[in-house]
């Protein structure tokens, strides 16, 4: 018997899943190895038995348990915190699990502003009262996976690359240490980089960049932070290129959105970024809609409600 490994998506979008499933070929050989207890993306599996007669939930043990999504209301975090029992090692599988994601963006309203909003509009009839039964109830925050249980791997990205997931995989199957960089997404660009110059400004990505023709070599493109876009690579982990190195981003010529969360797992994308740009110069006042700078790492405290908001909700 292989290495058994468990699967599971919380508040996410199957994006994840379906890097694993992009691994191609390389899947069979992951297969051959280990075996794949629980992956509800793949194959139907019921939480309370077959019938549904357990009065628990309960998922199979594993050796390997890997967690894709943030943790958002009760469900989420059963089904967490029963990975957690089951599982050996927990992986935080990708930006939402490891920093928050995309969804953690709506940690900026309070959970009564979110439901208001989503049930009482201007073409919604009004409600006395919200979806209750059978559904969930929502946590105060959305929650990254480590606020809640304890994870022993982190491999961010949004989704991490196939190559990545691959290279964890077949390193725990072989029992060793896993490699994981600590390198930024400047560190792996090859666009050139002049240094300090008369940049004041940073703008959004609305315009196309600066480069001779479209088979223009990277290595030989100017850096688009150096030409005024907003690109996040100064503080964002690196590994979206996969083995490949390259960004994905920069290999489309497309400013770095940081999708990766910050380099250092505790590090705040927000801050580290106005002091990137503020040490060199760089108005940080021209910066559009700041708080996006969190887009994707907004778990941890980091994005929350007004405080007057908080105390009236």
């Amino acid at each position: 018997m292989g290495v058994r490994v468990a699967s599971e998506w919380l508040n996410s979008c199957s994006g994840c899943e379906i890097s694993i499933i992009d691994m191609g070929e390389r899947l069979l050989d992951v297969l051959q190895v280990a075996d794949i207890v629980h992956i509800p993306a793949l194959v139907d599996s019921k939480y309370f038995g077959p019938l549904g007669d357990r009065k628990h939930l309960s998922l199979p043990e594993a050796d390997v348990g890997l967690i894709s999504g943030g943790i958002r209301n009760e469900e989420h975090l059963e089904v967490a915190h029963e990975m957690r029992r089951k599982c050996k090692i927990i992986i935080a599988l990708g930006t939402c699990a490891t920093h928050g994601g995309i969804p953690a963006l709506a940690n900026s309203w309070t959970p009564g502003q979110i439901m208001e909003r989503a049930f009482t509009t201007e073409t919604t009839d009004q409600t006395e009262a919200y979806p209750s039964d059978g559904v969930p109830a929502m946590l105060e925050a959305c929650y990254a996976v480590d606020e809640k249980i304890k994870v022993d791997i982190y491999l961010p990205g949004c989704p991490p690359h196939p190559d990545q997931v691959f290279n964890a995989l077949v390193a725990l199957v072989q029992g060793k240490p896993l490699s994981v960089s600590n390198k930024s997404v400047c560190d792996t660009c090859p666009t050139v980089r002049k240094g300090k110059g008369d940049l004041k400004q940073v703008r959004r990505f609305l315009q196309a960049p600066q480069y001779q023709a479209a088979d223009e070599p990277l290595d030989q493109m100017r850096c688009l932070l150096e030409q005024g876009l907003l690109c996040m690579g100064p503080v964002t982990h690196a590994g979206c290129g996969g083995d490949a190195v390259t960004p994905r981003c920069i290999s489309a010529r497309v400013p770095c959105r940081g999708c990766s969360g910050p380099v250092r797992h505790e590090g705040n994308q927000l801050l580290d970024m106005l002091n990137a740009l503020a040490s060199n110069g760089i108005d940080i006042k021209s910066i559009p809609n700041r708080p996006l700078l969190l887009r994707f790492s907004g778990a941890h405290s980091l994005l929350k409600p007004p405080i007057h908001e908080r105390r009236s909700s």
